[in-house]
Protein backbone atom coordinates (compact mmCIF):
# COMPACT_ATOMS: atom_id res chain seq x y z
CA UNK A 1 0.00 0.00 0.00
CA UNK A 2 2.75 2.44 0.94
CA UNK A 3 4.71 1.60 -2.17
CA UNK A 4 1.63 2.34 -4.29
CA UNK A 5 1.14 5.73 -2.66
CA UNK A 6 4.83 6.50 -3.02
CA UNK A 7 4.71 5.65 -6.71
CA UNK A 8 1.47 7.59 -7.17
CA UNK A 9 2.76 10.82 -5.66
CA UNK A 10 6.30 10.58 -6.95
CA UNK A 11 5.32 12.53 -10.03
CA UNK A 12 2.54 14.57 -8.48
CA UNK A 13 2.09 16.86 -11.47
CA UNK A 14 1.53 14.12 -14.09
CA UNK A 15 -1.63 12.21 -14.92
CA UNK A 16 -1.40 8.51 -14.08
CA UNK A 17 -3.56 5.49 -14.84
CA UNK A 18 -4.55 3.07 -12.10
CA UNK A 19 -5.51 -0.46 -13.25
CA UNK A 20 -7.77 -2.49 -10.95
CA UNK A 21 -7.84 -6.29 -11.47
CA UNK A 22 -10.62 -8.50 -10.13
CA UNK A 23 -9.12 -11.58 -8.44
CA UNK A 24 -12.24 -13.70 -9.06
CA UNK A 25 -12.79 -12.81 -12.72
CA UNK A 26 -9.43 -13.13 -14.40
CA UNK A 27 -8.98 -10.85 -17.37
CA UNK A 28 -11.53 -8.27 -16.21
CA UNK A 29 -9.84 -4.99 -15.51
CA UNK A 30 -10.78 -1.42 -14.76
CA UNK A 31 -8.74 1.64 -15.55
CA UNK A 32 -8.84 4.98 -13.71
CA UNK A 33 -7.03 8.14 -14.58
CA UNK A 34 -5.76 9.87 -11.47
CA UNK A 35 -4.07 13.22 -10.94
CA UNK A 36 -2.25 13.04 -7.57
CA UNK A 37 -2.31 16.84 -7.27
CA UNK A 38 -6.08 16.92 -7.36
CA UNK A 39 -6.35 14.04 -4.88
CA UNK A 40 -4.01 15.78 -2.48
CA UNK A 41 -5.90 19.06 -2.84
CA UNK A 42 -9.24 17.34 -2.21
CA UNK A 43 -7.95 15.63 0.92
CA UNK A 44 -6.37 18.82 2.23
CA UNK A 45 -9.47 20.88 1.56
CA UNK A 46 -11.64 18.30 3.29
CA UNK A 47 -9.41 18.28 6.38
CA UNK A 48 -9.39 22.10 6.45
CA UNK A 49 -13.18 22.25 6.20
CA UNK A 50 -13.58 19.72 9.00
CA UNK A 51 -11.13 21.69 11.17
CA UNK A 52 -12.97 24.94 10.56
CA UNK A 53 -16.30 23.29 11.37
CA UNK A 54 -14.97 21.89 14.63
CA UNK A 55 -13.48 25.29 15.53
CA UNK A 56 -16.78 27.08 14.91
CA UNK A 57 -18.64 24.52 17.03
CA UNK A 58 -16.19 24.95 19.91
CA UNK A 59 -16.23 28.76 19.81
CA UNK A 60 -19.92 29.46 19.32
CA UNK A 61 -21.56 26.52 21.10
CA UNK A 62 -21.50 25.21 24.70
CA UNK A 63 -19.32 22.31 23.56
CA UNK A 64 -16.27 24.36 24.60
CA UNK A 65 -17.17 23.77 28.25
CA UNK A 66 -16.31 20.08 27.81
CA UNK A 67 -12.69 20.92 27.00
CA UNK A 68 -10.53 20.29 30.11
CA UNK A 69 -9.07 23.55 31.46
CA UNK A 70 -11.23 25.82 29.30
CA UNK A 71 -12.82 28.54 31.47
CA UNK A 72 -16.02 30.30 30.54
CA UNK A 73 -16.74 33.96 31.22
CA UNK A 74 -19.15 33.01 34.00
CA UNK A 75 -16.49 30.90 35.69
CA UNK A 76 -13.98 33.73 35.48
CA UNK A 77 -16.51 36.18 36.91
CA UNK A 78 -17.29 33.80 39.77
CA UNK A 79 -13.59 33.39 40.43
CA UNK A 80 -13.11 37.16 40.66
CA UNK A 81 -16.16 37.48 42.91
CA UNK A 82 -14.92 34.69 45.20
CA UNK A 83 -11.54 36.40 45.42
CA UNK A 84 -13.18 39.65 46.49
CA UNK A 85 -15.31 37.82 49.04
CA UNK A 86 -12.25 36.07 50.45
CA UNK A 87 -10.43 39.38 50.83
CA UNK A 88 -13.48 40.89 52.51
CA UNK A 89 -13.70 37.96 54.94
CA UNK A 90 -10.02 38.31 55.78
CA UNK A 91 -10.48 42.02 56.50
CA UNK A 92 -13.56 41.32 58.63
CA UNK A 93 -11.70 38.61 60.54
CA UNK A 94 -8.82 41.00 61.26
CA UNK A 95 -11.25 43.66 62.54
CA UNK A 96 -13.04 41.07 64.67
CA UNK A 97 -9.77 39.89 66.18
CA UNK A 98 -8.82 43.46 67.10
CA UNK A 99 -12.26 44.01 68.64
CA UNK A 100 -11.99 40.81 70.69
CA UNK A 101 -8.53 41.81 71.91
CA UNK A 102 -9.79 45.24 72.99
CA UNK A 103 -12.84 43.68 74.63
CA UNK A 104 -10.66 41.20 76.50
CA UNK A 105 -8.44 44.01 77.80
CA UNK A 106 -11.50 46.03 78.77
CA UNK A 107 -13.13 43.22 80.74
CA UNK A 108 -9.94 42.10 82.45
CA UNK A 109 -9.16 45.68 83.47
CA UNK A 110 -6.14 46.09 81.19
CA UNK A 111 -7.52 49.14 79.43
CA UNK A 112 -5.55 51.17 76.91
CA UNK A 113 -3.21 53.65 78.52
CA UNK A 114 -4.17 56.51 76.25
CA UNK A 115 -7.73 57.15 75.14
CA UNK A 116 -8.36 57.98 71.48
CA UNK A 117 -8.84 61.69 70.80
CA UNK A 118 -12.31 62.90 69.79
CA UNK A 119 -13.10 63.00 66.10
CA UNK A 120 -12.09 66.21 64.41
CA UNK A 121 -9.79 67.29 67.25
CA UNK A 122 -6.16 68.16 66.73
CA UNK A 123 -3.53 67.16 69.27
CA UNK A 124 -1.54 70.31 69.95
CA UNK A 125 1.24 68.30 71.60
CA UNK A 126 2.82 68.97 74.99
CA UNK A 127 3.22 72.57 76.03
CA UNK A 128 6.56 74.07 76.95
CA UNK A 129 5.72 73.95 80.66
CA UNK A 130 4.75 70.31 80.47
CA UNK A 131 7.95 69.59 78.57
CA UNK A 132 10.01 71.30 81.26
CA UNK A 133 8.19 69.37 84.00
CA UNK A 134 8.79 66.09 82.22
CA UNK A 135 12.43 66.97 81.70
CA UNK A 136 12.78 67.71 85.42
CA UNK A 137 10.87 64.53 86.37
CA UNK A 138 7.98 66.47 87.89
CA UNK A 139 5.26 65.46 85.42
CA UNK A 140 3.59 62.04 85.14
CA UNK A 141 5.64 59.96 82.73
CA UNK A 142 3.96 56.59 83.19
CA UNK A 143 1.32 55.43 80.73
CA UNK A 144 -0.92 54.08 83.48
CA UNK A 145 -1.39 57.57 84.91
CA UNK A 146 -2.46 58.90 81.54
CA UNK A 147 -4.89 56.01 81.21
CA UNK A 148 -6.51 56.78 84.55
CA UNK A 149 -6.87 60.44 83.59
CA UNK A 150 -8.56 59.42 80.34
CA UNK A 151 -11.16 57.39 82.23
CA UNK A 152 -11.97 60.21 84.67
CA UNK A 153 -14.16 62.05 82.17
CA UNK A 154 -17.45 63.20 83.73
CA UNK A 155 -20.48 61.09 82.91
CA UNK A 156 -23.75 62.97 82.32
CA UNK A 157 -26.25 62.46 85.10
CA UNK A 158 -29.79 61.38 84.14
CA UNK A 159 -31.12 64.77 85.21
CA UNK A 160 -29.26 66.58 82.45
CA UNK A 161 -31.04 64.63 79.71
CA UNK A 162 -33.74 66.59 78.00
CA UNK A 163 -37.19 65.15 77.46
CA UNK A 164 -36.57 64.67 73.76
CA UNK A 165 -33.31 62.85 74.44
CA UNK A 166 -34.98 60.59 76.95
CA UNK A 167 -37.74 59.76 74.48
CA UNK A 168 -35.19 59.00 71.77
CA UNK A 169 -33.21 56.70 74.05
CA UNK A 170 -36.18 54.81 75.45
CA UNK A 171 -35.92 51.95 72.99
CA UNK A 172 -34.74 49.27 75.32
CA UNK A 173 -37.74 47.09 74.61
CA UNK A 174 -37.59 47.33 70.82
CA UNK A 175 -33.91 48.01 70.08
CA UNK A 176 -30.49 47.69 71.66
CA UNK A 177 -30.34 51.16 73.18
CA UNK A 178 -30.31 52.17 76.83
CA UNK A 179 -33.17 53.99 78.51
CA UNK A 180 -31.94 56.65 80.93
CA UNK A 181 -31.92 56.66 83.86
CA UNK A 182 -30.87 53.02 83.94
CA UNK A 183 -32.53 50.47 86.21
CA UNK A 184 -30.40 48.79 88.83
CA UNK A 185 -28.92 45.42 87.76
CA UNK A 186 -29.93 43.97 91.15
CA UNK A 187 -33.16 44.75 92.97
CA UNK A 188 -31.84 44.02 96.46
CA UNK A 189 -28.48 45.62 97.09
CA UNK A 190 -26.62 48.80 97.95
CA UNK A 191 -23.32 50.28 96.70
CA UNK A 192 -20.29 49.67 98.89
CA UNK A 193 -17.38 50.86 96.73
CA UNK A 194 -17.70 53.61 94.14
CA UNK A 195 -16.00 54.25 90.82
CA UNK A 196 -12.34 55.26 91.28
CA UNK A 197 -10.15 55.59 88.18
CA UNK A 198 -7.12 56.54 90.28
CA UNK A 199 -6.93 53.05 91.75
CA UNK A 200 -8.06 51.29 88.56
CA UNK A 201 -11.53 50.50 89.91
CA UNK A 202 -13.59 51.21 86.78
CA UNK A 203 -16.95 50.19 88.21
CA UNK A 204 -19.09 50.10 91.32
CA UNK A 205 -19.45 47.29 93.88
CA UNK A 206 -22.96 46.46 95.04
CA UNK A 207 -23.44 44.28 98.09
CA UNK A 208 -26.05 41.63 97.38
CA UNK A 209 -26.66 38.19 98.83
CA UNK A 210 -25.91 35.12 96.76
CA UNK A 211 -28.61 33.62 94.56
CA UNK A 212 -30.22 36.89 93.43
CA UNK A 213 -30.94 37.57 89.77
CA UNK A 214 -28.51 39.91 88.00
CA UNK A 215 -30.45 41.71 85.28
CA UNK A 216 -29.31 43.50 82.13
CA UNK A 217 -29.63 47.29 82.36
CA UNK A 218 -30.68 47.44 78.70
CA UNK A 219 -31.30 45.42 75.58
CA UNK A 220 -28.33 44.13 73.64
CA UNK A 221 -26.20 41.11 72.78
CA UNK A 222 -23.93 39.06 75.03
CA UNK A 223 -20.33 39.56 73.86
CA UNK A 224 -18.63 37.87 76.81
CA UNK A 225 -19.77 35.04 79.08
CA UNK A 226 -16.90 33.18 80.68
CA UNK A 227 -14.76 32.69 83.77
CA UNK A 228 -12.10 35.24 84.72
CA UNK A 229 -9.39 34.78 87.29
CA UNK A 230 -10.05 38.11 89.02
CA UNK A 231 -13.75 38.64 88.29
CA UNK A 232 -15.04 35.06 88.47
CA UNK A 233 -18.03 34.36 86.30
CA UNK A 234 -18.32 37.49 84.15
CA UNK A 235 -20.86 38.49 81.52
CA UNK A 236 -20.84 41.56 79.26
CA UNK A 237 -23.66 42.97 77.12
CA UNK A 238 -23.10 45.21 74.11
CA UNK A 239 -25.71 47.95 73.70
CA UNK A 240 -26.32 50.53 71.01
CA UNK A 241 -24.49 53.86 70.78
CA UNK A 242 -21.20 52.33 71.95
CA UNK A 243 -22.34 51.31 75.45
CA UNK A 244 -21.10 48.12 77.12
CA UNK A 245 -22.23 46.85 80.52
CA UNK A 246 -20.11 44.35 82.48
CA UNK A 247 -21.21 42.19 85.44
CA UNK A 248 -18.57 40.37 87.54
CA UNK A 249 -18.33 37.95 90.52
CA UNK A 250 -21.48 36.05 89.57
CA UNK A 251 -22.21 32.64 90.98
CA UNK A 252 -23.70 31.33 87.73
CA UNK A 253 -24.27 32.64 84.20
CA UNK A 254 -27.70 32.30 82.56
CA UNK A 255 -26.76 33.47 79.07
CA UNK A 256 -24.19 32.41 76.52
CA UNK A 257 -22.06 34.26 74.01
CA UNK A 258 -24.18 35.69 71.20
CA UNK A 259 -27.51 35.59 73.04
CA UNK A 260 -29.83 38.56 72.70
CA UNK A 261 -31.18 39.93 75.95
CA UNK A 262 -33.81 42.51 76.72
CA UNK A 263 -33.86 45.15 79.42
CA UNK A 264 -34.21 43.75 82.97
CA UNK A 265 -33.88 40.18 81.71
CA UNK A 266 -31.96 37.91 84.15
CA UNK A 267 -28.52 37.15 82.75
CA UNK A 268 -26.74 35.74 85.81
CA UNK A 269 -27.10 34.79 89.47
CA UNK A 270 -25.18 36.77 92.06
CA UNK A 271 -22.34 35.10 93.90
CA UNK A 272 -18.85 35.48 95.31
CA UNK A 273 -16.53 34.09 92.63
CA UNK A 274 -13.13 35.29 91.50
CA UNK A 275 -9.80 35.94 93.17
CA UNK A 276 -10.46 39.61 93.98
CA UNK A 277 -13.55 39.59 96.18
CA UNK A 278 -14.28 40.33 99.83
CA UNK A 279 -17.77 38.85 100.01
CA UNK A 280 -20.95 38.33 98.02
CA UNK A 281 -21.38 41.32 95.74
CA UNK A 282 -21.78 42.44 92.15
CA UNK A 283 -19.11 44.48 90.39
CA UNK A 284 -20.86 46.51 87.69
CA UNK A 285 -19.09 48.51 84.97
CA UNK A 286 -20.45 50.75 82.23
CA UNK A 287 -18.28 51.66 79.25
CA UNK A 288 -18.86 53.83 76.21
CA UNK A 289 -16.59 53.82 73.18
CA UNK A 290 -13.80 52.24 75.21
CA UNK A 291 -13.98 54.71 78.11
CA UNK A 292 -15.18 53.80 81.59
CA UNK A 293 -18.24 55.70 82.80
CA UNK A 294 -19.33 56.36 86.38
CA UNK A 295 -22.31 54.01 86.88
CA UNK A 296 -23.74 55.98 89.82
CA UNK A 297 -24.44 58.90 87.46
CA UNK A 298 -26.61 56.73 85.22
CA UNK A 299 -28.56 54.64 87.74
CA UNK A 300 -31.13 56.65 89.69
CA UNK A 301 -31.38 54.11 92.53
CA UNK A 302 -27.70 54.64 93.43
CA UNK A 303 -27.67 58.43 93.48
Amino acid sequence: MWSFLEHLFRNIGTEQTVVVLDSEEVGRTRRYRVRPARVLGTWGGSLLAVGLLVGVLLVFTPLRTFIPGYGTEQIEQNARLNTMRLQSLQDSLAVQRRYIMQLRRLITGRVDSIAPPPRGSVDPGPSSQEGEKRAQGEGPDDAAGNGREAHKQPAPAPSVFSASQQDSTKNGENGDGLSFPLPSPVRDGFPTRDFDAETGHYGIDVAVSEGKFVRAVGAGYVVWADWMQDGGYTIAVQHADGYLSVYKHNGRLLKRLGDRVSAQEPIAVSGNTGAITTGPHLHFELWRNGLAQKPRSFIAAWQ
